[in-house]
């Protein structure tokens, strides 16, 4: 008989809880001494959506479940929370952040609904709307979820024409500080210039953050590309010239 999810998931449990007791490496481990591996785990998940690949987003999501199943078991250990809390926790949240599902608030669009709950967020006591957006985020996608919060309290622009009118503006402002040859104000017009351009994305309804993680995968199968046909020239891609590699890279646009 195959057993349920609530019996599969009591196993799980049992199974780290054993693994903390007698398994001398889960035993040592701290929330600080796998943190990072709770990052890397989270981009493995990413990967395995951008590829497609249902049998590894499989193998990844019961990855990241045991960092969650981990921390869960430590704290518990520590006597600050149990598992039952984080799930009585977050079920309780998500019920009181969706009232036009389990209760009587009416919505009409996704964007009502994500306003709800910046308005909710703030009821349960945040001071900022810049709250619950980690510092530890890469800064495209950082940046995207502030102006995104920001636009859900009405603090936006009116028109994509004048957030465009700003990308010039600062691409303009980039260009004055590349002349002062001050690298102080060059790393700031160019962090404006990049922020601009996000605030831009977010109107075109494009993620910055997969955006860019596209560009960097396309540049290298392009590159891997150019290196091999190197090698069948019997050439590496140090010892070419740029006119070889411009035209190989050309080539490769119409293939990759």
């Amino acid at each position: 008989m195959q057993k349920t999810p609530q019996n599969l998931f009591k196993d799980f449990l049992q199974i780290v809880r054993r693994l903390r007791k007698e398994c001398p490496w889960d035993r040592e481990q701290t929330h600080q001494s796998i943190r990072h591996s709770l990052i890397e785990e989270a981009y493995e998940v990413v990967e395995s959506i951008d590829n497609g690949d249902m049998e590894e987003l499989k193998t990844e999501l019961g990855d990241l479940m045991l960092h969650v199943a981990l921390h869960s078991v430590m704290a518990e250990e520590e006597k600050a929370f149990s598992i039952s809390e984080v799930l009585r926790h977050i079920n309780e949240k998500l019920v009181r952040r969706h009232p036009h599902v389990f209760g009587t608030a009416t919505v009409r669009t996704a964007h009502d609904v994500k306003a709800n709950w910046e308005r909710i967020k703030m009821a349960e006591g945040r001071k900022s709307v810049t709250e619950g957006v980690p510092k530890q985020l890469p800064a495209l996608l950082r940046a995207h979820r502030l102006q995104d919060k920001a636009s859900k309290v009405g603090f936006d622009w009116k028109n994509r024409k004048d957030v465009w009118k700003k990308v010039q503006e600062e691409i303009q402002e980039l260009h004055k500080a590349e002349q002062s040859r001050n690298h102080g104000r060059l790393e700031d017009e160019l962090g404006d210039l990049l922020f601009a351009l996000v605030n831009y994305s977010r109107f075109l309804r494009v993620n910055p953050e997969i955006a860019l993680r596209r560009s960097i995968e396309k540049f290298t199968r392009r590159l891997k590309f150019i290196e091999k046909e190197l090698g069948h020239r019997g050439k590496k891609i140090q010892d070419s010239s740029l006119d070889e590699m411009d035209g190989l890279w050309e080539k490769s646009k119409t293939r990759l």
